[in-house]
């Protein structure tokens, strides 16, 4: 039976909270403020907490940075449960690195699906290592998600707020990327000045690869669209892995092959693809690589987009706006949500 810690200073909402997970055979640990739920997760170690962020005194952001920097707490999933809505509000919470986020009033699926999903993914990131413990130090590594978790222990972590720059083109290309949370794009400036973006990297995604035999300076530049959190490995160091696990190289010369074959694609539709299609490909290639909100909005500046595209942002955005009279997207302020994805994975 799994154990979940709610903080709610709303007793009633508390009370028929607790209800409902224990009806879902759930233990509950309650608490009333963010101070009392500060001592119940380093007290009784939860599996999963919910926090409401509107209490006195201390609200559910400092309750989240408080756990957050202690090693004992700092690992335990963590949901915000509040009546704001307003993205500033959910994006301030995942910021912070909160798991999910659910906006009151919430129904019993929406619940109990966002508990389940976040303990799943703790039991497949638990699986995952202890099969990673299981091999003989770097001998035996066969898989590409052995090699991440092998990044992730031992690389060195960094964080970017959202525009900051990873490298530049022309700097000596030391380490591969593996983005942990947020939002890459890999760029170059064309003869005009003109950025044109060449990849979108989203979590568990790899960046920043150049030659393993030759010291050559990267490419093309990298910078964060989201607050990103990154782990990166000295590139002599991941050639030393490759070198003694040559199935794994294998698997990495899969994985690479793939994404030269979608820059391809993505070339080919730049040069030859209608603007309607160009729109259409590059929503659906950042609604794939983003994640919504609760809403199902997508939060991306029509400028990258129209660089992705390879088109000039006025052209975008009046491709967007008839999209919209056509039904196939809504547009609010800055966000869009897909309304019929298939057929704008059918436009030609």
């Amino acid at each position: 039976m799994h154990t979940v810690l709610l903080i709610e200073d709303d007793s009633i909402l508390r009370e028929n909270t607790q209800e409902l997970l224990e009806l879902s055979n759930y233990k509950v640990i309650t608490s009333s403020n963010g101070e009392k739920g500060i001592e119940a997760a380093k007290l009784h170690q939860p599996d999963i907490i919910l926090c409401d962020i509107m209490m006195p005194e201390l609200d559910g952001y400092a309750v989240l940075e408080a756990l957050s920097h202690n090693s004992e707490t700092q690992h335990i999933p963590f949901i915000f449960l509040s009546a704001k809505s307003e993205h500033k509000d959910i994006r301030k919470g995942m910021e912070l690195g909160a798991d999910d986020y659910l906006t009151k009033p919430f129904d019993e699926n929406e619940l109990i699906g966002a508990i389940e999903s976040r303990l799943a993914k703790i039991a497949i990131l638990k699986e995952a290592q202890i099969a990673f413990n299981a091999n003989k130090g770097l001998n035996g590594m066969r898989t590409i998600d052995e090699m991440k978790n092998f990044i992730d222990e031992n690389g060195k972590e960094y964080s970017y707020e959202v525009g900051e720059n990873i490298y530049q083109e022309g700097m000596n290309a030391n380490s591969v990327y593996l983005v942990l949370s947020g939002l890459v794009k890999t760029h170059k400036l064309d003869e005009t000045g003109k950025e044109l973006i060449t990849g979108i990297y989203k979590p568990d995604d790899f960046f920043g690869f150049s030659s393993f035999a030759q010291q050559l300076p990267y490419s093309e530049s990298a910078s964060a669209i989201e607050v990103t959190k990154l782990v990166g490995i000295q590139k002599e160091k991941l050639n030393q892995l490759l070198e003694d696990n040559h199935e794994l190289s294998m698997e990495l010369m899969q994985v690479l092959t793939e994404n030269l074959s979608e820059a391809k694609e993505q070339l080919l539709q730049m040069a030859y693809g209608t603007v309607r299609r160009k729109t259409a490909s590059t929503l659906l290639k950042f609604a794939q690589a983003l994640q919504k909100d609760p809403e199902g909005n997508l939060h991306v500046l029509r400028s990258d987009l129209a660089n992705v595209a390879g088109m000039a942002t006025e052209t975008l955005i009046r491709t967007l706006s008839a999209f919209r009279k056509e039904g196939l997207i809504d547009i609010k302020d800055r966000n869009i949500k897909i309304l019929d994805i298939d057929k704008l994975g059918h436009i030609y």
